[in-house]
C-alpha cells in the first residue's frame, strides 16, 4: 500500500482542483469543518463548483466563504437556512446558486452508497413530498420507497484529528461526523489534521478512516472557530 502525501501547505493541498468539480466537505455546521482546506481552495479559485455538504454555510466562515467568493454553482445539503446562513440565503434568492435538499439520512447513506459502489437504494424517505418527484416509487412490504443514487465526488476535503504518514485517520469527538463517509467517495481525498504521526504511533482500534481512502494530508494549526472567524 502506498503512503499518502503528507504535504506541507495548504495551499499545496488542494493544488489541482478543477473548476466544476464536485467536492464534498465535511462538517456539521462548524464542527469538523476543514476551515484551512477551504480557505485555500478560495485561493486556489477554482470555479463553478458542486459543493456537498450537511449544511449551507455559517456566517461568512467556511464554506459561506466560499459561496461569497462566487466560487459556487450549486449546494447538495440537508439545511440550507439557519439563524446565521445568510451568504446561502442571500444568494440563492438572487437565483445565483442551485440547491438540491437531500434529507440527512438519504445524504449519509448516497456518500457511503458511493464509496461502497452500491449502484442505487430504496428508502422510504420522502415519499409524497416534492423531493420524490421524477424519482422512481417501488412498493416494498407494503410501504413506498423512492430510489436513490450514490453521490460520487471529484474531491473530498475533510478534516480529522491525526493522521499517520500511511493517511489511516482518527477523529476528535463530534468532528467525525461525515468525514468517514465522503473519505470513501471521492476520487481525491484531503485531510487536514492537527498534527501528523509516524506509522505505529494510533492505537489501531481508534482507527476509523484506512489510510487506502486517503490521498493527501496536510497539518494545520488548531484554531477555534465561530460564525464570525477564528478565534
Amino acid at each position: 500500500m502506498s503512503r499518502a502525501e503528507v504535504l506541507e501547505t495548504v495551499d499545496a493541498a488542494v493544488a489541482g482542483i478543477e473548476d466544476g468539480s464536485t467536492v464534498l466537505v465535511g462538517g456539521f455546521g462548524l464542527a469538523g469543518m476543514p476551515f484551512d482546506l477551504v480557505g485555500g481552495l478560495i485561493r486556489q479559485g477554482a470555479k463553478d463548483l458542486t459543493v456537498v455538504s450537511n449544511n449551507a454555510g455559517n456566517g461568512e466562515v467556511g464554506l459561506a466563504a466560499l459561496l461569497k467568493a462566487g466560487r459556487v454553482r450549486k449546494v447538495v445539503c440537508s439545511f440550507p437556512r439557519q439563524s446565521d446562513s445568510y451568504v446561502f440565503d442571500e444568494l440563492y434568492r438572487a437565483g445565483k446558486v442551485e440547491l438540491e435538499v437531500v434529507p440527512q439520512g438519504n445524504l449519509a447513506e448516497r456518500l457511503r452508497a458511493a464509496g461502497a459502489g452500491i449502484g442505487a437504494f430504496y428508502c422510504p424517505t420522502a415519499v409524497g413530498t416534492p423531493l420524490a418527484e421524477g424519482k422512481e416509487v417501488r412498493t416494498i412490504d407494503g410501504r413506498d420507497h423512492v430510489l436513490e443514487h450514490p453521490i460520487k465526488g471529484d474531491v473530498a476535503l475533510i478534516g480529522a484529528h491525526r493522521a499517520d504518514e500511511m493517511g489511516n485517520l482518527v477523529y476528535r469527538r463530534t468532528a467525525r461526523n461525515f468525514g468517514p463517509v465522503m473519505a470513501t467517495a471521492a476520487a481525491l481525498t484531503i485531510v487536514q489534521v492537527a498534527e501528523v504521526v509516524p506509522v505505529g504511533s494510533l492505537d489501531p482500534e481508534a482507527v476509523v478512516t484506512p489510510g487506502i481512502y486517503v490521498d493527501r494530508i496536510v497539518a494545520a494549526q488548531p484554531r477555534r472557530y465561530t460564525s464570525r472567524g477564528a478565534r
